[in-house]
């Protein structure tokens, strides 16, 4: 695994900033925002001056019950070629429920949410990292996520579970240190204990960001400054192995570059302090590991004995790395993913659709998620379709979050934007003409063919569409 050095999140806000930062040595980009055959100029520059860029996905929804779509694979795997990147990174995660497993609609998230660390989980996840695997042409990290709930029943603790998880898989581990000290303030988990258990030697990477705390809450928001908890669990990470890189997300609320510098070099510092101090026998390279094997793992503290048996019905190489001796197989996941399937359902249809509030799980807390979910969908539209928060101006979040408890993402964030204007649309909640207006003839223009076709059908269909609308 290639050294990386200290990084920073690209993104087209803060572009020309971190083109002009000192001491970048790599940018990590969101997976979903490139596109191969167009990379944004910045990101070409930088490439050419020999800084490493990493895809980061936010969509495959690795730790969900159905298998990683194709689809989503074969463009994260195009983005690591078209990059030049040395591996590609996603979350442990599920991100959509429903569907064929479940016999109901499919829903989105819209964001990250928290697998359940229970054998069921880990043995689905184990198939679906390894199916990725197989498809991508660059090694895979997968990271660590922040949560603002607990699922009940929980067979182990997070260092545990990742251990299971590299051992089983020899995937890499992008571990976020902010993710860590969110858990601990919103789930009372130790990040020390954490660090204790999971395999250092297999970190890929790190993540640092900031956060805020609200009502005893801890919002991984990164929008704020790094606080210095967050440090300190770097700092601790760090005295135990170094990482081959370490990274500062900031996705909104973006400072001068002034302050995105000074934040880096205490990043900086804080990793060269601590690994001062450094165990030696600890200190040695990630590359010198390209898997996590039993003969370069230290056994983690409590952590379980795995207990693989070979899939004898495993029929496709997603189902068992080719490598074969390198990796154990994974037992039968069907029946497991059908009981995952039905818990995420049920969990999901409870956050983003009103259902009742699954058995064991805190209902305030669910409260909580539900709101950050609403919210999380009404920041990702206004970036999407910018031009309805410029119409409805500061009508625009009240009426989105309304419209978002009772009506669940089914399709992706363009979809959601229409889907809200024509609720505005039909349901007659624009009294103001002139702002019906516009929607309408935003919603007109983005919900045909593109470009909009001139054909006189097309164009009486949408005259007529625009007459009933504004009726």
């Amino acid at each position: 695994m290639k050294h990386l050095g200290t990084g920073i999140g690209w993104r087209p806000e803060i572009a020309a900033a971190v083109e002009g930062m000192p001491g970048i040595d790599w940018v990590e980009a969101v997976a979903e925002n490139v596109c191969p055959g167009h990379l944004p100029e910045s990101l070409v520059r930088l490439r050419e001056r020999g800084v490493t860029v990493v895809p980061h996905g936010v969509s495959l929804g690795l730790g969900g019950a159905d298998r990683p779509d194709e689809g989503k694979l074969a463009d994260l795997a195009a983005a690591a070629e078209a990059l030049g990147s040395p591996l590609v990174t996603e979350h442990i995660a599920f991100v959509r429920a429903g569907g064929a497993l479940t016999a109901s609609p499919l829903l989105e998230a819209g964001h990250l949410l928290p697998v359940p660390r229970t054998r069921d989980a880990l043995d689905v996840l184990c198939e679906n990292i390894r199916i990725a695997q197989d498809a991508l042409p660059v090694p895979l990290a997968v990271e660590n996520i922040a949560a603002l709930i607990s699922w009940p029943g929980e067979e182990m603790t997070e260092g545990q579970f990742l251990y299971d998880l590299a051992d089983r898989t020899g995937v890499r581990l992008l571990i976020d240190v902010a993710n860590l000290h969110t858990n601990h303030v919103n789930r009372g988990e130790d990040p020390a204990k954490a660090l204790d258990e999971l395999p250092v030697e297999a970190i890929a990477y790190v993540h640092v960001a900031g956060g805020f705390e609200r009502d005893g809450v801890w919002h991984d928001s990164h929008a704020h400054a790094v606080p210095p908890a967050v440090l300190a669990i770097l700092a601790d990470l760090s005295s135990r192995v170094r990482p081959p890189g370490v990274l500062l997300e900031r996705d909104e609320n973006f400072p001068a570059p002034a302050e995105l510098e000074r934040e880096l070099t205490a990043i900086r510092e804080t990793v060269e302090k601590a690994s001062i101090s450094m165990v030696p026998e600890v200190s040695a390279p990630v590359a010198a590991a390209p898997a996590v094997s039993d003969a370069v793992v230290p056994a983690a503290p409590e952590a379980p004995e795995p207990t693989e048996v070979p899939d004898e019905t495993a029929a496709s190489p997603a189902a068992e790395r080719a490598s074969g001796d390198a990796h154990k197989a994974s037992p039968s996941t069907d029946p497991a993913r059908q009981r995952l399937a039905l818990a995420q359902a049920a969990l999901l249809s409870a956050l983003v659709a009103g259902t009742p509030v699954p058995e064991g799980f805190d209902g305030t807390r669910l409260s909580v998620q539900a709101r950050a979910l609403a919210g999380k969908r009404a920041d990702v539209v206004a970036k999407v379709a910018p031009e309805l928060p410029e119409i409805l101006a500061e009508a625009y979040r009240k009426s989105f979050v309304a419209y978002a408890h009772v009506h669940p993402m089914t399709g992706g964030y363009r979809r959601d934007a229409l889907d809200f204007a024509e609720h505005l649309l039909l349901g007659g909640r624009l009294e103001d003409p002139d702002v019906r207006r516009q929607v309408s003839d935003w919603w007109l223009e983005r919900s045909g063919p593109a470009p909009l076709s001139q054909h006189p059908a097309a164009r009486l269909a949408r005259a007529t569409r625009r007459v009933l609308l504004r009726r």
